[in-house]
């Protein structure tokens, strides 16, 4: 264990909502879509398709387009509409900051995320965060998404440690409901969704901003 750090071996951290401000984007995204074809969707809608897989978030969006709706059209309007604003991608506060202590530290780093891989190479480079991270593990790389522990677990072999030993930062409920079930010490950062009662309780701490993840490790 890195001195100063007692906390983990190393830190795996969620991308969309965690690293990056994606979820208000794909928010605006998916009404803008829904306008566009005229098809029921509302904000309330919405955090029932944070932090799950496609797989999952396809039946969810089917009955929102009805038994004989195309849900790929509604699929493809929504990442039409979000490519158009990608451009706007914020970082979340602390990002930098907190990277920069997990090097002073040598602690190991990975992304977890149920978006692809090309998604995070496009979300690290247009704030140039290429290299700042051991691995990914995006969609593709294990069997069942988020809530699932699978993600988790497979981040941690990359790393070659086992879930134990390491530190799972989230935003969403499935995440952090995915952390906590691969055996990994869970920190929530919320995002959309504010932490429940079985969150808390799944999470080692619930933190404000990354900048307290940050002080957590001194």
């Amino acid at each position: 264990m890195p001195e100063g750090s007692p906390l983990c071996h190393a830190v795996i951290f969620d991308m969309d909502g965690l690293l990056f401000d994606s979820e208000t984007l794909y928010l605006q995204a998916i009404l803008a879509a829904a306008r566009e074809l005229g098809i029921r969707f509302t904000r309330a809608d919405f955090p029932e398709l944070v932090g799950r897989s496609w797989a999952l978030n396809r039946v969810t969006l089917q009955r929102h387009v009805g038994a004989d709706g195309d849900v790929e059209v509604f699929r493809q309007a929504w990442v039409r509409h979000y490519d158009g604003m990608r451009g706007d991608l914020a970082l979340k506060p602390g990002v930098r900051e907190l990277l920069d202590r997990l090097d002073a530290l040598r602690l190991k780093r990975a992304i977890c995320t149920s978006s692809s891989h090309a998604d995070v190479a496009h979300n690290l480079a247009l704030h140039g965060l290429e290299g700042r991270f051991d691995a990914v593990v995006a969609a593709g790389d294990y069997a069942s998404g988020k809530p699932a522990p699978d993600p988790y677990l497979r981040a941690a072999e990359v790393l070659g440690l086992e879930p134990a030993a390491c530190l799972a930062l989230e935003d969403s409920h499935n995440g952090v409901r995915a952390a906590a079930a691969a055996g990994m010490r869970t920190v929530m950062v919320p995002d959309l969704l504010p932490p429940t009662e079985e969150l808390r309780a799944l999470c080692h701490r619930v933190a404000a901003d990354l900048h307290e993840v940050r002080a957590l490790l001194d």
